[in-house]
This record gives structure tokens, sequence and C-alpha cells, in this order.
């Protein structure tokens, strides 16, 4: 046998990464390439180079379309566990390491139509639900329709999926999405058993464009308080205010709701008031409602809160304007600024409140520089003096004045605070508040100085209107607080009333006794086409075969017994519920239900009175409610299904689209907004 003396032919190393099913490999002189089967761009394709960039270009590579990248790094991922097994499994090597580097490429039928899922390996893409996806995304979170043809959009959404083909037409997939939520919204509230309290608000664009929104507030079967946006209408020049009336109605049927309604809150008390009336005798023609028209027509709390601010405002309008002049004259130079400060260190001032101008749109923010200003007086009363330029001094007569209508703007800002720290609040917590307000109004009306006293009389003329329409469904809801009962209005007529105290709290009696009555006789008569929850007897009425009909009336009236207390009496007899923070009165009610199973259903539908139809964040606002330009350029019927399905979407979420309110209350992140370093405690003497 002979032994050849030549030298062995050293091979070539063998590519054993997956990236190199992508690449083909190609040497020039003595460089060697990588070059990309789908797009042939050309990478080093020395060893030296190692493989990262080559799996880099592949995750970014837009003309790869046919191959999964995980693919290629759950394989590297296996290669690297078998080669740590390699040293205790007895098996052939070579064997095992052809095992270990078989390529993972994932091939799929190009004629595929586009319609049907893609099957990427494990991970399964449906192009449908992606779309719908994206749908949701832009109802959710407010983003134009528009953004989908946008080419920064698009490049993200082909480097993240190549896949996923961006429907132009996105605006159909919205609606689709709105008609499959609306029928669950509409089965939802057609299996609730309570009453809706329906808040009316109107709105306005930058064009002047008038819009109608209706929300539907009610306390589902688990005690949740709940409210849904069911409309928002665009309201043309023919819709005059006697036309509302015919507009509600005709969404009220749409929805199927109208025999359940049990309140109206709109948010101006200058509507005309006959167009409650106007609804109520619509729907009363085929069954009557529970509520009497006292309870039915409710006006806006906040709104009413907001108007009394405005008449502060523009009261003491030119003084304002004189103290944003000095706070602006102060702080145009440090030169000026210094002198401010050595003046006010020499009437010992300590104050660390900073100076600042405020916010006009924002009326919490002209009173915390009233507010600030006050401490600085002296300074400012000397600073004149001192410095002849400065030319917008105070009188003492205004500096007395701003005193007196900033501790006012204090009071409501303070029940403010507390009325917009519940992003969903129930009825009952307003009676207080609002009780506070009219003494408050009573002792101003009685002040000596005439500018503070015809003040006061002209924000009491505003507020008494408010009070005549809702004073007797503010007391209602206290009275089924466990906490207050009658005991709560007891204590508060007598202040606001004094002689006539008695005769209004009989009047209050008497309405609480005569709106339990009603839901006594419908639980129980059998003449209601639909039993009420917590009612025993089932609905017979629609049986035309039931002929003992006469017998169910017959035992109704012969089983009456007058010894029997009433739930109402039985608990307006027992001992109020001691107060604490920690009080759920929905959870309470829910818990006391076997108890008190009447009165129970008329506590759901009176505490789901929205007495303020006003946003937490819009309390402190002095504007109008305005939908942006986005929204007001779209069609009706898109408008309409984009912020109602935003609202759905909102109520489904844990932890809806608006971060602020789950960290700071509304008016403490409003105080951050335009006073970052008083909040942060980052005070200075005047800054």
């Amino acid at each position: 046998m002979e032994i050849s003396n030549e030298p062995a032919i050293k091979k070539p190393k063998r590519l054993t990464s997956v990236v190199w099913n992508h690449f083909e490999r190609i040497r020039k002189a003595d460089i060697c390439y990588a070059v990309c089967i789908h797009c042939n761009k050309r990478l080093s394709g020395s060893s030296n180079s190692g493989t990262t960039h080559l799996r880099n270009h592949l995750m970014r590579c837009l003309k790869r379309s046919n191959y999964d990248v995980s693919q290629l790094l759950a394989a590297k991922r296996r290669k690297k566990e078998g080669a740590l097994s390699l040293t205790t499994v007895n098996c052939d090597e070579g064997q095992r390491k052809e095992e270990n580097i078989k390529p993972m490429i994932l091939k799929f039928d190009q004629e595929q139509k586009k319609d049907e899922p893609i099957n990427l390996g494990s991970i399964r893409f449906d192009q449908e639900r992606s779309r719908l996806d994206l749908a949701r995304m832009i109802i959710l979170h407010g983003y134009p329709l528009a953004m989908v043809n946008h080419v920064g959009f698009k490049v993200f959404v082909k480097d993240l999926q190549p896949l996923f083909e961006v429907n132009s037409a996105i605006e159909l997939d919205c609606m689709e999405i709105y008609g499959k939520e609306k029928q669950n919204v509409y089965e939802i509230m057609s299996r609730s058993h309570g009453r809706i309290n329906l808040a009316v608000d109107m709105w306005a664009s930058p064009e002047q464009a008038e819009y109608l929104c209706l929300t539907a507030h009610y306390i589902d079967e688990n005690w949740k308080l709940q409210k849904k946006i069911l409309n928002f209408v665009s309201l043309n020049s023919s819709h005059t205010e006697d036309m509302l009336s015919e507009v509600i109605i005709k969404c009220l049927m749409e929805w199927e709701v109208g025999h359940k309604l049990f309140s109206m809150t709109f948010h101006d008390c200058a509507i005309n008031n006959d167009i409650a009336v106007r609804v109520k005798d619509h729907f009363s023609q085929s069954r009557p409602l529970l509520s009497s028209g006292r309870l039915l027509d409710v006006r806006c709390s906040g709104h009413v809160l907001n108007l009394i601010v405005q008449d502060c405002i523009e009261a003491l309008g030119e003084v304002t304007q004189k103290i944003r002049e000095s706070v602006r004259y102060v702080k145009t130079s440090q030169a000026t600024l210094g002198k401010f400060n050595e003046i006010a260190q020499q009437v010992g001032i300590n104050s660390q409140q900073p100076l600042f101008l405020d916010c006009p749109s924002q009326w919490n923010s002209t009173y915390l520089m009233l507010d600030a200003v006050l401490e600085y007086k002296a300074a400012f009363s000397l600073l004149q003096e001192h410095d002849p330029a400065y030319t917008v001094a105070l009188s003492d007569t205004e500096w007395e004045w701003t005193r007196s209508i900033t501790s006012y703007m204090k009071l409501l800002l303070e029940i403010m605070s507390v009325l917009s720290s519940n992003k969903c609040p129930t009825a009952n917590v307003y009676f207080p508040e609002i009780c506070d307000v009219h003494l408050q109004l009573i002792e101003w009306c009685k002040s000596p100085d005439d500018f503070i006293s015809s003040l006061a009389l002209k924000m009491k003329a505003k507020f008494d209107k408010y009070w005549s329409k809702c004073s007797l469904a503010l007391a209602v809801a206290a009275i089924l607080d466990p906490r207050f009962k009658m005991k709560l209005v007891e204590y508060y007529y007598p202040q606001i009333y004094g002689a006539a105290a008695a005769d209004r709290i009989k009047d209050v009696s008497d309405g609480i006794k005569e709106l339990f009555s009603v839901y006594c006789s419908t639980s129980s008569s059998p003449h209601q086409g639909v039993a009420l929850p917590g009612s025993s007897l089932a609905s017979t009425s629609n049986d035309s075969r039931d002929r003992l009909k006469g017998f169910d009336k017959f035992i109704h009236e012969t089983s009456q017994n007058p010894n029997i207390v009433s739930d109402l009496d039985k608990y307006l007899e027992e001992p109020v519920f001691p107060r604490n923070c920690d009080f759920n009165i929905l959870n309470w009610w829910k818990v006391q239900k076997p108890r008190y199973p009447v009165l129970s259903m008329m506590v759901r539908d009176v505490l789901g009175i929205p007495m303020s139809n006003v946003a937490p964040e819009d309390l402190l606002s002095t504007g109008a409610r305005v939908l942006d330009y986005y929204r007001s350029s779209l069609n009706p019927d898109t408008r309409q299904a984009l912020i109602c399905t935003q609202d759905w979407l909102q109520t489904g979420l844990e932890n809806p689209a608006n971060p602020h309110p789950t960290l700071l209350s509304p008016l403490l992140w409003r105080q951050i907004s335009y006073f970052p370093d008083k909040v942060k405690g980052e005070f200075s003497l005047v800054s």
C-alpha cells in the first residue's frame, strides 16, 4: 500500500449558523462577502466578523417576508443547549452536530388569501384581528384616523410586522367596532332592572357648531355606579331649544330605555323647563314613570357653583388686572425683584408663597394668585413709596375687596375639590356641600359693604334658582345615606329657613314617602308588565290564558296588614351609622338589600342621579365645553361613533387612559401644572 507524501488539503470551515440559510457566501480575491438572498445587500462574510451583523440585517430586511426571524433565535438557543449536553450523551458527535444546525426555515404558500390567518411557526398572525386592534387603539386614545397614512407609522408597522397590511379605510373598522360595542351596551342596559338617570350636556366647536351629549347613569346589579355615553348628536340651526325634547326622545327610543327614565340632569338652570316635561309626557303615555316632576328635572350643581365663581371674578375684574400688573412689574428685572424682597423682609413678611401670574382659564389659579398677593400686601404698599415707577398700587378698599372675595373663592374651591375627588360620585355627597354654600351666601348678603352685599345678592339669586329645583333631590339622596338619614336635613334646615324650617322638613319627609309608596305599589302590583328586582311576583300580564289575574289582585288587596312596618319606616327609625372615612354607601346597601327589599330598589335609582354632569377635570375651568378641531371636522356619524366607543372601551379598562386622577387629585394636578415649584416645596420669598 502506497502512502502519499502530498500534504493534506485543508477543508474550508463549515458554515454552521442558521443565518447562512439567508445569505450566499462569495469570495472575491482575498475578501469574503455575504449577500442577502432577499434584498441582495452585500455584507462582510469573513469568519472574523461573526454573524451578529447578519442576524441584525435579517431583522430589518423589508423584503424578507417568507421567513420568521424568531426561528433563527430559537435555533440558536437549541444549538447552545445541545452543545452543553454533548459531554454526557454517548452518541455519534457528527450526527448530533448535524441535528443541532438543521435550519428552521418557514415557508408558506405565496397564493394564500389575504384574509386567512398566516401561521408563523408558534406565532399565529391574524390580519383581521390586528386590523381591529389598530382601530381600537385609535378609538381608545383619540388618535386621528389619518395616522394610518402617515409615512412614519407605515415604516414602524412594516418593521414590526411586514405581513400586516395597513387598511387606509380605518374608518370602516371603527364603525364596525362601534356597532358591536353598541349592541353590547344595549344588551347590558336591557338586562338592568334599575332605572336610568340621563345627563344632558351641550358642547360647542371652534366653528360655533353645537352638539348634544346624552349620558346614562345607573347602578348595576353589583351595586357599582356606571355611566355610558349613549349619543353625541350634532345640532343644526333648525334645532331650537324647544326641539331638544324631540331629539332626546328619539335617542331614548333608539336605545329603548324611555320607560326606564328616572331623572334628567341639565347643565344650565336657564334651559327651558318644558323639555323634561315633554319627555316625561311622551313616555308616560305607555307606562307611568316612577319619579315625580320634582325629581325628574335636575340641574347641574357644578355649573351653578362655576357661575357663582364667575360673578366673583367679574366683580373683581379691574382689581385683579391691577394685581397681575403688580406681579408682572415686580418680576420684570432682578433689581426690582431684589428691592421688593428687601421691602418684604423689612416689614416682617416671611411667607413661603411665591408670587406668580394666573392662568385666566382656570379660576383656581386666579384664587391662588390672589391668595399669594394678600401675603405681600404691606410690601406692595411700601413699594409705591420707594419706587415712583410703580403706579398700579391697590387702595385699602380694593385690598379689602380682594380679601373678602378670595375667602369666598376659597370655600368654593374646597367644595369643588371634595366633589372632584371622586370621579363618579353618588348623589348623597352633594347635600352637605351645597348647604354650606347656601349658608355662606346668606351671611355674605348681610355684609355692610355695599360692593360685597350687592355681589352676594347677585350670586344668591342664581343659587336660589338652582336650589328651588334640586333641593328635594339633594335631600332625598342624603336621607338614603345611613350616616345622615333625616338628621342631616333637621340640622341644616333650621339654619337656612329659620322659623319656616318645620314646614320645609315636612315637605322633604312627605316627598320621600310619596316616592317610596310608588315603589311599593310598582313592586307588588299585578298590573305591572315587568316586576322590579326584589319582587316575588312574576310578570303574568302577557299571558292571555292566565284567568286568575283577578285572584292575584284579590290576594294583594286582602293581604295588606296595616300594622306591618315599611322598609322606609324601619330604616329611618334605626340609629344612624357612624361616620368614617372608609364608608362605601353602595357596599352598605348591597349588604342591607335583604333587609330592605323595596327601599333598596329606590336607593339604586336615587343614588345614581348625576347631581353634577361636569367632569371633575372641568370643574375649575372658566370656559365652555369645546370639541377639538379634529373631531369637529368629522362627519356626524363618525364623530358620534368615536366618542361613544371611546367612552365604552375606557369603561372596560381597569385603568382608563388618564393617569392623573390615579396619582393625584385633579385640583392638585392643576396646581402642579401651573405652579410646580410651589407643590414640590421649592419655595422662595418671591420666585
